[in-house]
C-alpha cells in the first residue's frame, strides 16, 4: 500500500484520468481514534491549464471511543464530492495530495463520536436522600 497520492501531471491525457487504489496516510497518534486499512479513492484529475482539479469519493475505516459509554466500535468516513484544486509552476512532474485528502478525511471524523443512536451512556451512580457526606457543607458560610 502507498504512503503517499501523487498524481503524474506529466503524462496526463488531456480529458484527465481516473485513479482508484488504498493509500495509508492517515497516522494518526490518538488514544481514542485508530484507523485501520488505507484510505480508499476514485478520484478523476483533469489539468486546465496551470491547475489540476481532482474530483472523487475518499472513505477511510476507524476503530473509535463511543463518546457516551467509553466502548469501542468501528466505523466508516466516507467523504462523497470530494474536490481540490492544485496550482501548477509548471516544473513539477507531480502533484502530491496526500496532505488535502488526509484532512478531508480527518474532518469527517465526528467531534463526539457515538456506538449507537440509541446508546444510553453509562449508568450514573444514584445517591440516596438525605446522603451524610453533604451534611459537612450544611454549615458552610461563604462571605
Amino acid at each position: 500500500m502507498q504512503n503517499r497520492l501523487l498524481i503524474d501531471v506529466v503524462r496526463m491525457k488531456p480529458e484527465g484520468e481516473v485513479f482508484e487504489g488504498e493509500a495509508d496516510i492517515i497516522g494518526i497518534e490518538e488514544s481514542l481514534v485508530h484507523p485501520f486499512g488505507g484510505v480508499r479513492y476514485r478520484l478523476k484529475a483533469q489539468l486546465f491549464g496551470k491547475e489540476l482539479l481532482v474530483r472523487g469519493h475518499l472513505e477511510q475505516d476507524f476503530d473509535l471511543v463511543c463518546s457516551r459509554c467509553g466502548k469501542d466500535f468501528d466505523t466508516t468516513v466516507n467523504v462523497e464530492d470530494w474536490t481540490v484544486s492544485v496550482e501548477l509552476t509548471g516544473k513539477e512532474e507531480f502533484a502530491d495530495i496526500t496532505e488535502e485528502v488526509r484532512e478531508a478525511v480527518l474532518l469527517e471524523l465526528p467531534n463526539y463520536p457515538v456506538c449507537d443512536e440509541a446508546c444510553e451512556g453509562v449508568a450514573q451512580a444514584q445517591t440516596a436522600q438525605g446522603d451524610a457526606r453533604w451534611g459537612a457543607l450544611e454549615g458552610l458560610k461563604i462571605s
